[in-house]
């Protein structure tokens, strides 16, 4: 029978093995005390086992809050824990809930936090993955041999459908690829959902026409699933290419359902990732996060940026679009989102890292606020990432690139 291996960091006063079994215990058919029915038959089917247990660096001060140590020593060690697919079958919520639930209660661990995860080959045939991915976002917004650029709407709550859509027809025509609401923004007072689809998708369309090349918005529909169904299909209706949605506020069973369409592209926002990740022993790592996401079907995931305005390190997020790099049963490529105080000087050392430029590039202010206008930071975006594959620094950009020359005067400071 096929089973699914999580693999874990601890921290514990106890011995690891002995923490390790508590885990398996709570996760599965376990109890504090023998209970009827549960006999070493159904055990054997249904219980979690320990597969292996690593001891790493003992501690004298306590990551959180737990069981106090007798000695006040805490141990740290890397352990994986396996369940039969038995004992939730194809049903992401109640995997979710075996791989992160209750365990992070236990008294046990003063420090838990899920590393990785292998899900069983059948998940391949039950799960069709991204619709798109990066093939299918290239192919809708006709980019190749370079990243996609892409801008969100500033501010982002406040402007009228008919100022955004004035703001798109302004980036569309510098040749942004991609735009997207602010996650803050799906139907306010003064821009009701319905009204930007319309406003902004006349402008996308007529653009289109004209061109032949249409900007791929992401029209935020977070909500309660039957109003994303709705909007949903509105876009479609519309001519337009692409939904966001913010998945830890809407959950794997609602991203799910719409990724099930499969006829946008999903746009996956993290907002709140932080607070699942931030502390070093606690919630889940991004390897592990991100396989979630790709069995429910999104298309693009953010990754946060290299020298970002938030805590993440570069190694993390240069490990985070590598995790997304990595092949995935035989599903689409996860198309990463990298943004947060990006422009286009960060560009040379993002491709250096990372060696590839099959990214969506966000940059907000990057863009909006450079100062010969939107349009110009659009092109700068561009010039930097030629520049980037080309192998010049910022400076030998600046020299080449009028555009990127002013974003360096205007951000190089930042």
């Amino acid at each position: 029978m096929e089973r699914i291996t999580a693999t874990y960091y601890i921290e514990t006063p106890l011995d690891p093995e002995k923490a390790a079994a508590v885990l398996a215990g709570e996760q599965s058919s376990g109890t504090f005390i023998a209970v009827p029915g549960e006999t070493e038959e159904l055990k054997q089917r249904f219980a979690a086992r320990v597969e292996k247990v690593t001891p790493l660096e003992t501690v004298t001060t306590p990551a959180m809050p737990g069981a106090a140590s007798p000695n006040g020593q805490y141990h740290r060690a890397e352990i994986q824990v396996s369940w039969s697919i038995e004992n939730f079958g194809y049903n992401l919520p109640v995997l979710t809930s075996t791989l992160q639930g209750n365990l992070y209660e236990l008294r046990q661990f003063t420090g838990l936090k899920l590393m990785d995860i292998e899900l069983p080959a059948s998940y391949a045939q039950h799960y069709k993955g991204p619709a798109f991915g990066v093939k299918g976002c290239r192919q809708l917004t006709k980019v190749e041999n370079r990243p996609l650029i892409g801008t969100i709407i500033k501010p982002s709550i406040g402007l009228t459908p008919e100022q955004t859509a004035e703001m798109v027809k302004t980036l569309a025509g510098a040749g942004i690829d991609f735009i997207k609401d602010d996650e803050l923004l799906s139907s306010s007072a003064n821009s009701s959902f319905k009204g930007r689809v319309d406003a902004i998708m006349k402008v996308i369309n007529a653009h289109a026409d004209a061109t032949g090349k249409k900007v791929m918005y992401a029209f935020n529909i977070s909500g309660e699933i039957d109003e994303m169904l709705q909007r949903y299909e509105y876009i479609v209706k519309s001519g337009g290419t692409c939904a966001m949605v913010s998945i830890n506020s809407v959950g794997m069973a609602g991203v799910k359902k719409i990724c099930d369409q499969r006829q946008l592209a999903i746009h996956a926002h993290r907002n709140g990732w932080g607070m699942q990740t931030r502390h070093p022993l606690l919630g889940i790592d991004f390897r592990a996060y991100q396989k979630l996401w790709r069995v429910a079907g999104v298309d693009q995931l953010h990754v946060n940026g290299i020298q970002n305005k938030f805590w993440e390190s570069d190694d993390s997020v240069v490990a985070s679009i590598k995790a997304l790099q990595t092949p995935f049963y035989d599903h689409e490529s996860v198309l990463p989102v990298v943004s947060s105080g990006q422009w286009g000087g960060q560009a040379p050392e993002t491709y250096r890292r990372t060696n590839t430029v099959d990214l969506l590039y966000m940059a907000g202010g990057g863009i909006m606020a450079h100062p010969m206008g939107a349009a110009a930071g659009v092109v700068a975006l561009q010039q930097a990432w030629q520049a980037a594959v080309d192998g010049l620094s910022v400076e030998q950009a600046a020299a080449k690139y009028k555009e990127f020359s002013e974003s360096v005067r205007q951000f190089g400071k930042k």
